[in-house]
């Protein structure tokens, strides 16, 4: 069984400001006891290929990612070939999946933010999406996973776990545990085939809201960087 978390920035992000490398990353993730780690820049291809030594020598399996914005929505695309970066519409995305082992995971489907596909957009292209992300940013008074939940239960898709990781200290409450060898792969079909449980619990209030703040300020700091 695998500790997994699919949704994850770093300083090589061209959308918002990060402040741990790769190389942190992966020591942090390790130290949790994580097995397999995807880095999904917004809209920037990850090869995993220079840091794959490294990652191994931790324990961790590096897959690569990008989340990727089409018509200011946000999908994951986890294991993809790097031609995806030039996907511009759902269609490309579709097309490219075929014969691929690529993953497509929901990020945040229904958060009030514009980036999340929600119910209309999750109902045309249910056939290409693979799985929906419970995120870790709730409280137990505030949870907009709970409508992912539902949705996926009721169209026969799994659930991942993620944190949508800008900052370290996200890491650990909420992530998938995958019955899969530690090759992305294995992984990726793992988690169509329904071989994962997501393991999260909700976050205290004043920790969620501190979370949030930092994050909303390194969205804004690379936003005025741009």
């Amino acid at each position: 069984m695998l500790k997994v978390e699919l949704h994850a920035h770093t300083d090589g992000d061209p959308k918002d400001r990060i402040s741990h490398t790769v190389g942190r990353l992966i020591e942090h993730a390790a130290s949790l006891g994580y097995h397999g780690l995807a880095i999904t820049l917004h809209d920037r291809y990850f090869d995993p290929r220079p840091h794959a030594a490294a990652a191994r020598a931790s324990g961790v399996v590096l897959l690569s990612g990008i989340e990727l914005t089409i018509n200011r929505r946000h999908l994951l695309l986890v294991n993809f070939p790097p031609a995806v970066v030039d996907a511009r519409t759902f269609d490309d995305v579709r097309r490219l999946k075929r014969g691929t082992s690529g993953l497509v995971v929901v990020p945040h489907p229904f958060y009030p933010i514009p980036s999340a596909l929600g119910g209309r957009l999750l109902a045309e292209h249910a056939d290409f999406i693979d799985a929906l992300e419970i995120n870790a940013m709730y409280t137990s008074w505030l949870d907009f996973n709970r409508r992912a939940v539902s949705w996926a239960r009721a169209h026969g898709k799994p659930l991942v776990g993620n944190t949508d990781l800008h900052l370290l200290p996200q890491m650990g409450t909420t992530y998938s545990v995958v019955d899969a060898a530690p090759d992305p792969d294995a992984i990726c079909e793992s988690i169509r085939a329904g071989r994962v449980e997501v393991c999260t619990r909700p976050l205290p209030t004043l920790r969620a809201a501190g979370l949030f703040s930092q994050m909303c300020l390194t969205g804004l700091v690379g936003r005025l960087r741009r």
